[in-house]
């Protein structure tokens, strides 16, 4: 890298010439605790196990304090939505739309993409990892990482899919990032219908929680991600490994890449995997 104080390139600029993501550039590790760090991992391999366990009782399996586990599960991406007063209301200020999905028979690829976060852990550290999968198929059509919370790392997989194929509805929970303006304006814009799971009804998104579930046990828990690059190069070999190669009993023993692309289609990459 040059030295972006005195050159003409910008990091940004550097880093997209050299293919990195830029925020491994700037990474430094966490300042936490070893026993906060060893806290958080727990929650999530509890919460991968059992993803219907809400703060109570993550915070009895592990003889913590409710507060504790509540701001824990915050800052992992795990806060719950609770119903309030006058529900209907706020639902719908709060950018809230109802489950599209029960009873409705999905046959066909690029029908229903489905969307969700979750936490990745790392030695000194973690990252959140986004997917959008296409629920037919299984296929996860666009990714991204990020060391933080915030938005653009969501919106870039949002664009990226529909870069790919605009399905006829986009489903998610009802988390911040998917109750937002932003989010919310480019699906309106690609004139997507907006599905919302129900609130504490982890079935109304399942097939993203197996996602987890096997990107967790079959490559996270089995390794130890020392960098942001390293933990973003980990997870692009396994979910390329995932569309590609692993066969699903459930599809009849093809890979997600083989039921997207459909028995009448030549099977292709998405530019959206290609970019990650």
């Amino acid at each position: 890298m040059l030295d972006w104080e005195s050159d003409e390139l910008t990091v940004h600029t550097q880093a997209e010439l050299l293919g990195l993501h830029r925020s491994g550039l700037y990474y430094v590790p966490a300042q936490i605790s070893a026993d906060e760090l060893t806290l958080k991992h727990r929650i999530d391999e509890l919460y991968t196990r059992y993803p219907f366990f809400g703060s109570r009782k993550i915070a009895e399996e592990l003889g913590i304090n409710r507060k504790a586990a509540q701001r824990h599960m915050r800052e992992m991406g795990l806060a719950a939505v609770y119903p309030k007063p006058n529900l209907s209301r706020q639902a719908a200020e709060a950018g809230i739309f109802p489950y599209l999905l029960r009873g409705l028979a999905i046959t066909v690829p690029n029908q229903v993409f489905t969307i969700d976060i979750t936490y990745i852990r790392m030695l000194r550290g973690w990252m959140y990892l986004v997917a959008v999968m296409d629920w037919y198929s299984r296929y996860v059509v666009s990714w991204e990482m990020d060391e933080t919370l915030e938005m653009p790392f969501v919106l870039s997989a949002v664009d990226r899919a529909l870069s790919v194929a605009t399905p006829t509805i986009w489903n998610s929970d009802q988390g911040s990032h998917f109750t937002s303006p932003a989010y919310l304006s480019r699906l309106q814009t690609a004139h997507v219908a907006i599905s919302m799971d129900g609130r504490g009804r982890v079935t109304d998104n399942i097939f993203i929680e197996r996602l987890w579930r096997s990107v967790k046990y079959e490559e996270v828990y089995l390794n130890e991600y020392d960098s942001p690059r390293q933990a973003r190069q980990r997870l692009s070999a396994y979910l390329e490994f995932y569309n590609h190669r692993r066969k699903h009993q459930s599809l009849n023993y093809l890979t997600p890449a083989q039921m997207y692309a459909g028995p009448n289609r030549t099977e292709g990459r998405p530019v959206a995997e290609l970019s990650n």
